[in-house]
Order: structure tokens, then C-alpha cells, then sequence
């Protein structure tokens, strides 16, 4: 197999990233406008790694389907993985340490878009050579990430390099200097 036939699974723990948007930048519910565009996050994998990308999507649905998500994911080509178990599992994060497991055993590369410091060791293991990436925002995700990137782990912020949203969001971060805009403050 060639690079040039080399796929990138772009795994999304849509959970955790929402999670952080509301709770730690919003600090209130998004509101659907404010959301990540995520056709911009599947075409930046795309992109970035030069190879096609397989979306996956991964989120709760203990109940109800949320069909109408479910349709705009795979209308712009993720495929949704809704998931149900127990009320004490963290059913998303075993699915996707699951996925990371399996593909160990495939010659692809993998983007996760997640924060959680859960997924360490099984993304860890992939970085044996293959293309790694977390994409995030940068303030929020796992310290431990860090240890990765003598491994070769890449980091990708969420709105700054993937620009998955439509308006700045109201976020503090250490700044690149190369990237100060004196008119973002005065």
C-alpha cells in the first residue's frame, strides 16, 4: 500500500467537544449557530493529511435518535455511530477506545477530535510511525497529549486551524505572537 492509498479516520467524541464549548467557552447551551460546522472539520482532515477520510461520529443516544443530526452528519458524509448502554458507562469513550484498538491492526492514520485524557493509551499506541492528531481546542484538552508529540503527535486547534466556526469564540489563549491582531483587543 502507498501513501497515496492511506485513509485518516476522523473520530469524533461529539460529547466531550460539545461539552467544552458550553460549559468551559460559552459557559451556557450553544445555540445551533455557534455549533462546529462539521463538513469544515472532515474537509480539514482531508486537506491537512492529503488522503481521504473516513468521519466517524460518535455520540449518546440512550433514548431517542437524534434524527435530524443524524441526517445532516451523513448528509455531509460522517457516519453517525449512536450508542446506548448502562447510565454508569461512558459509552462513547468505550466505543471510540474500541475503535482506536482496532485500528492498530490497519495501515491508516487517525485525527481524534476529543479532549479526553482517556483516550491516552490507545492513541499512544498508534503513534508508531502512522500520522496522529488531536484536534481541540488548545486550553481544554489533555495535558497528557504533550507527552505524545515525541511520538509524533500533531495538534489542531478546533476554530484557529480547522476554522470550524462562523464567529470568533469568546476564548482566552496564549497567542502566537506571529498570530497578535492589536484590533482583536482595542
Amino acid at each position: 500500500m502507498t501513501e497515496a492509498d492511506r485513509t485518516t479516520y476522523l473520530l469524533v467524541d461529539g460529547e466531550n467537544l460539545d461539552a467544552t464549548l458550553g460549559v468551559s467557552i460559552l459557559e451556557r447551551r450553544p445555540r445551533p449557530e455557534e455549533r462546529p460546522r462539521w463538513e469544515r472539520v472532515l474537509n480539514f482532515a482531508r486537506e491537512e493529511w492529503g488522503q481521504p477520510v473516513v468521519g466517524l461520529f460518535f455520540l449518546a443516544a440512550r433514548h431517542d435518535l437524534p434524527m435530524a443530526f443524524v441526517q445532516a452528519l451523513t448528509s455531509i458524509g460522517f457516519r453517525p455511530v449512536p450508542l446506548t448502554g448502562r447510565p454508569d458507562e461512558k459509552i462513547v469513550d468505550i466505543a471510540i477506545s474500541r475503535t482506536l484498538q482496532a485500528l492498530k491492526d490497519r495501515p491508516a492514520d487517525v485525527m481524534l477530535a476529543s479532549h479526553d485524557g482517556d483516550f491516552l493509551p490507545d492513541l499512544g499506541a498508534l503513534c508508531d510511525g502512522r500520522r496522529t492528531g488531536v484536534v481541540a481546542f488548545q486550553e481544554f484538552r489533555s495535558i497528557g497529549y504533550r507527552e505524545l508529540v515525541e511520538k509524533g503527535l500533531e495538534f489542531f486547534d478546533l476554530e484557529y486551524d480547522v476554522e470550524a466556526f462562523d464567529a470568533r469564540l469568546p476564548r482566552i489563549r496564549i497567542i502566537p505572537i506571529e498570530e497578535f491582531d492589536p484590533l482583536e483587543f482595542i
